[in-house]
């Protein structure tokens, strides 16, 4: 009766844990991918030889990795995707040691990263380090598996260098592959929003180039000698406190609650791209997005539920706009948007597709009976700048709020929308008239005094 009383106990905490509350295939994904990595931990460990030299290197290993956690720490650890130089002491664990001890030093690093720089759900972490292990092991098996093909590289790395960092190299970057494929799918999975632009831009992947390049180079150095890892160390840290630099100047450029571009960046960015639109005599649109009652909301459900409407919004945003165009959060509960290359009429297509995204957001409020559906609306006032005109981007968001004015005067939850050079205004929503049953209804007339 007792045994089957803590086993009862036992699943009851289990069903509590935080995993559960993912959709059911992603919490089953985490879940296999953890299950798998451990299983393989055990398995490995069952059968691998224990030499001393191979534990003298994964305790240096795991030095060099405990010591850039704790520098880490010091410098703060970015939400989202954080790119660090950990591949640099993994790497060669994967390729020198035996595959037991692959999975162990992230293991490590991210459980003390969990205690000692910052506190996530513990099924992220768990995740992460099994996801990480998992991508190492694939290096270490393809690396074994590679080497055999050149003959003498795998007892003589130095006599045969070329070929044996050439091997590294491609077993680096399947690890790159696998790790990804296993983090973005959880990450897609859990916000399909989401969008990696950031991770496959220019910077980014020249930045995963160099660090793969250091994890060869390390590696080679720690098969000919494990004192070489006495002076990567600190060339290391040097490489990691510029990588971290990067992205703290990334990091600043963004609005902290929604990860949009704050009001300083979009203005800098938008200024730059007007006037390029008018030496090049190209069009280009601005949009300036107000939620209405937001106040309202916020007395009613708690700042907690408006930031979570906020943070919705700037995933509608990122999920229906292009790859060039700028989305910033330029108040409490205003957005603005700059449209590259784009005529009135599709300006205003796109700020009513904003607008019928918005309202049809699944926001629910915490309560007692399990929740509340919150209702959002935006107003949306849209200004264009048609080629060959010579307007500024002061005069485009005057006349945006301007139309954002008229779109709240005017039963808010709709579009209005000002062209700077022909005079041609337009506004849509729901209630506007002339719209039949199941359309977007649209009506254009010309602009008076805009």
């Amino acid at each position: 009766m007792g045994a089957a009383r803590w086993v009862s106990g036992r699943l009851a905490d289990i069903r509590r844990w935080q995993v559960w509350t993912l959709p059911r295939w992603l919490a089953t994904f985490v879940v296999t991918v953890v299950a798998a990595d451990a299983a393989l931990l055990a398995v490995a460990a069952y059968y691998a030889p224990v030499r001393v030299h191979d534990l003298e290197l994964l305790a240096l290993l795991l030095a060099c990795s405990v010591a850039t956690v704790e520098l880490t720490r010091r410098l703060g650890e970015s939400a989202g995707h954080a790119r660090d130089v950990f591949a640099v002491w993994e790497l060669p664990a994967a390729i020198l040691l035996p595959v037991a001890y692959v999975p162990v030093i992230p293991i490590v690093r991210l459980a003390l990263a969990q205690v000692r720089v910052r506190r996530v759900p513990l099924y992220r972490r768990a995740f992460s380090a099994a996801a990480v292990g998992l991508s190492y092991v694939a290096a270490a098996f393809a690396f074994h598996s590679g080497i055999r093909f050149a003959a003498g590289a795998a007892t003589d790395p130095a006599g045969h260098a070329l070929v044996w960092m050439m091997v590294v190299a491609a077993c680096a970057a399947i690890r790159w592959a696998v790790n990804h494929a296993l983090i973005l799918t959880a990450v897609k999975g859990a916000n399909p929003a989401a969008r990696f632009s950031d991770i496959f831009a220019r910077e980014p992947m020249y930045n995963d180039v160099t660090e793969i390049c250091v994890a060869v180079l390390v590696t080679f150095c720690l098969a000919n000698s494990i004192i070489s890892l006495f002076f990567a160390f600190p060339l290391v840290t040097l490489l990691q406190r510029s990588s971290r630099h990067a992205q703290l100047l990334n990091d600043s450029r963004a609005d902290s609650k929604t990860g949009l571009l704050n009001a300083a960046t979009w203005e800098r960015e938008a200024t730059a791209e007007i006037a390029r639109a008018v030496r090049a005599k190209t069009p280009a649109a601005v949009a300036l997005l107000d939620l209405d009652h937001f106040k309202l909301l916020n007395d009613t459900y708690g700042h907690l539920v408006g930031d979570q409407v906020l943070k919705e919004v700037a995933r509608t945003l990122t999920a229906l706009l292009r790859e060039y165009d700028l989305a910033g959060r330029f108040g409490g509960e205003e957005f603005a948007l700059l449209l590259p290359h784009t005529r009135a009429t599709d300006a205003f297509r796109i700020a009513e597709r904003v607008r019928g995204s918005i309202a049809g957001l699944r926001i629910i409020a915490p309560g007692v009976t399990g929740g509340e559906r919150v209702t959002v609306t935006v107003s949306i006032g849209v200004a264009a700048l048609d080629g060959g005109d010579t307007r500024t981007l002061t005069d485009l968001l005057a006349a945006a709020d301007a139309a954002l004015y008229r779109a709240k005067g005017s039963g808010r939850d709709q579009v209005q929308m000002i062209s700077t050079t022909r005079g041609v205004s337009a506004i849509s929503g729901p209630g506007t008239a002339g719209g039949s049953r199941g359309e977007t209804p649209i009506a254009f007339r010309r602009a008076v005094n805009s």
